[in-house]
């Protein structure tokens, strides 16, 4: 009953360090497509999925396609295998940081010029 689970050869890690690593993906774009939307009218304009809630209906929907298919990319390839984690960790959390600040609208206008 008492199995050593302390080794890394005994757990793949690959579809977890998938979702990590995915989840910064997404945070990215979540970034990068809300600054290009607010900042460039015609990319506002083709992300204005539906127009009462303009660009971000399409930066939503977008982020949410960008993500789930780098998750299932990811997932497929590394599904059994170890990862380090430290790599995956350090970009998945610069990911997230420039997706919260790029979102951050005293950042977002600055970068504009506002």
């Amino acid at each position: 009953m008492s199995e050593d689970l302390s080794s890394d050869a005994s757990l793949p890690n690959g579809r977890g360090a998938a979702a990590i690593l995915a989840a910064g993906i997404g945070s990215a774009t979540l970034g990068v497509l809300a600054l290009a939307g607010d900042a460039f009218a015609p990319v506002g304009h083709v992300l204005s999925i539906w127009p009462p809630s303009g660009p971000l209906s399409g930066v939503t929907t977008l982020t949410i396609i960008v993500w789930l298919a780098s998750w299932r990319a990811l997932r497929r390839r590394w599904r059994d295998r170890t990862i380090p984690l430290g790599w995956v960790t350090v970009a998945s959390f610069a990911m997230l940081a420039l997706g919260l600040l790029l979102t951050f609208p005293p950042f977002a206008d600055r970068l504009q010029g506002r």
